[in-house]
């Protein structure tokens, strides 16, 4: 494996990893996100990705 398709792995992981989080803040009563912040969040995080 490459070191690009290494770090894009890494950043799939991180990214699983805070969805995962905020999954079980949701289910435990957190009101979450507004649909700006979620759009806000995913396109830094396809920018990054797309480096």
């Amino acid at each position: 494996m490459d070191i690009e398709t290494y770090n894009r792995r890494e950043e799939m992981l991180k990214l699983h990893e805070e969805l995962l989080s905020v999954e079980e803040a949701r289910v435990n009563g957190d009101n979450g996100y507004s649909v700006d912040e979620v759009i806000a969040a995913m396109n830094t995080v396809i920018e990054e990705i797309a480096k």
